[in-house]
C-alpha cells in the first residue's frame, strides 16, 4: 500500500472539498493518506481521524495583509508542515508528497523528503502566485519576479503536476518547462457533488421564509473578500435582496458594510460572515440569479471558481464578467457581462429577473452539464491516471 501525504497550507481538512475529494479517492483506491494542514473553524483538533485519513493541523494565529504579513504567515506554515511531516515520517514513513500551494514554497518539504527518502513529489496547482501577488498588491516588484522562480522550481522539482483547467496545464508547460506527460488536467475544484445532492425546490428549501420573503427577487452568491476577486462589483450592481457571503476576515467584512452603506444599497444587502456549508447551501437554493463578480485580471481569467460549480449544481443561472475559465464552465448557464463594467454585470441581472423562463433554462443547462462532464466522479480516474503514471517513471 503506497502511502501518501498531503500538504495544504490555504484551508484546514476536511473543509477543504478538493482536497478531501482527492484524498478520499485515494484511501478508496487502495493508498494509505495523512493530511497536514491548519486548523479552522470546526478543524480545531490537532489530530484526528476521518475515514481512515489521518489528519495532522497545525495553528496559524496570524491573519496575514501585505507582503510582510504573508512572508510570516508562509515561514509559520513552512516550519510547521516540516515539523509534522517529519513526525509523520519518523512515526509510519510515507512514499509520496502531494503538496497543494499557495505557497509556491512546499517544494522545499517536497524536495527534502526526496533526497532523504526518496520520495515521489506530486504538485497540484491551486493558484497562480504570480497572478494571484499582483492582483493583491498591484506592482510587480521583486517579490513578483521571485514568485516565478518558486513556480518554477516546484514544477522542476515535482514528479508529476496536477492542473485544475487547460490554463494552468499551459502554463505549466510553458512557464514551469513541464513535459506534457508529467502534467495531469485533473479539476479537483469542484464542490459540485455535495451541491448537487442537496438541490431543493425554492418553496421547500429551509430557511426560506427567512431569506426568500424579504424581496421579491433573490440574487445570491458566495465570496472570499479579497480585493483580488472583486466582490465590490456585486454592490456596484445594487442587486435587491442579495445575501452575499464575504470572506473570513473580520475587517473585511466590515470595510464591505460600510462600502454598502456608502453607495446607498445596504438595505438590500444581507452579509452573512461565514456561515456552515448547509445554511450557505439553504441561502443559494432560494436565490433566482447568482453572481459571480470576479474581476477581470490575470488570475481570474485564468482560475476555475468553486462557487460557479456550486452554483451550477445547484441549477441556478449566473451572472459574471466574461472570462475565459468562468465561461469555459458555465457555457449557456450564464451571461457575461463586459469586463469590469459593473453598470452592464447589473443589466445583466436586471435582464434574467424579468425573464423567468430563460432562467429555469439556463439553470437546467448547468446543472445538467455538472452532472454529465464536471461532478467529481468524472474527474477522480483523472487523478488516479496520474498517480498511476507516477508509479509508473
Amino acid at each position: 500500500m503506497a502511502r501518501v501525504l498531503l500538504l495544504v497550507e490555504n484551508l484546514p481538512s476536511p473543509f477543504d472539498r478538493r482536497v478531501w475529494q482527492e484524498a478520499t479517492t485515494l484511501a478508496a483506491n487502495g493508498y494509505d493518506v495523512a493530511i497536514i494542514c491548519p486548523t479552522g473553524p470546526g478543524c480545531e483538533a490537532h489530530e484526528e481521524t476521518i475515514g481512515g485519513i489521518r489528519i495532522l493541523r497545525y495553528d496559524l494565529p496570524l491573519e496575514a495583509s501585505g507582503a510582510l504579513g504573508y512572508l510570516r504567515e508562509y515561514s509559520a506554515a513552512l516550519w510547521h508542515t516540516f515539523r509534522l511531516a517529519w513526525r509523520e515520517h519518523r512515526r509510519t514513513g510515507f512514499d509520496i508528497v502531494h503538496a497543494c500551494n499557495p505557497p509556491d514554497l512546499l517544494f522545499l518539504i517536497a524536495g527534502f523528503f526526496k533526497w532523504h527518502a526518496g520520495t515521489r513529489f506530486v504538485f497540484d496547482h491551486h493558484d497562480i502566485c504570480p497572478e494571484l501577488y499582483e492582483a493583491k498588491f498591484k506592482r510587480r516588484d521583486f517579490l513578483y519576479r521571485l514568485m516565478f522562480r518558486l513556480e518554477r522550481w516546484t514544477f522542476r522539482s515535482a514528479d508529476i503536476s496536477i492542473a485544475p483547467n487547460e490554463s494552468y496545464r499551459r502554463i505549466a508547460m510553458s512557464r514551469g518547462e513541464c513535459p506534457a506527460s508529467a502534467c495531469s488536467s485533473c479539476a479537483a475544484a469542484r464542490r459540485s457533488n455535495g451541491c448537487a445532492s442537496r438541490r431543493r425546490d425554492r418553496s421547500c428549501a429551509a430557511g426560506g421564509a427567512t431569506w426568500w420573503l424579504r424581496r421579491r427577487h433573490g440574487p445570491a452568491g458566495r465570496d472570499r473578500s479579497a480585493a483580488e476577486r472583486g466582490p465590490a462589483y456585486r454592490l456596484y450592481a445594487r442587486p435587491h435582496g442579495c445575501a452575499f457571503r464575504p470572506g473570513r476576515r473580520r475587517h473585511r467584512l466590515k470595510s464591505m458594510q460600510t462600502f454598502a452603506a456608502d453607495l446607498g444599497v445596504a438595505p438590500y444587502v444581507t452579509f452573512t460572515g461565514r456561515v456552515p456549508d448547509e445554511q450557505m447551501l439553504e441561502m443559494l437554493n432560494t436565490a433566482d440569479v447568482c453572481v459571480n463578480p470576479d474581476i477581470a485580471n490575470e488570475m481570474n481569467d485564468k482560475s476555475t471558481m468553486n462557487k460557479v460549480m456550486e452554483y451550477m449544481a445547484l441549477g441556478k443561472p449566473i451572472v459574471q464578467f466574461d472570462l475565459t475559465e468562468g465561461r469555459f464552465s458555465a457555457q449557456q448557464a450564464s451571461n457575461y457581462a463586459r469586463p469590469n463594467d459593473a453598470l452592464d454585470l447589473g443589466d445583466k441581472l436586471i435582464h434574467l429577473l424579468d425573464d423567468p423562463q430563460r432562467r429555469e433554462q439556463m439553470g437546467a443547462f448547468g446543472r445538467k452539464r455538472v452532472l454529465d462532464e464536471l461532478q467529481w466522479s468524472h474527474e477522480a480516474p483523472k487523478l488516479l491516471a496520474a498517480y498511476q503514471a507516477l508509479n509508473a517513471r
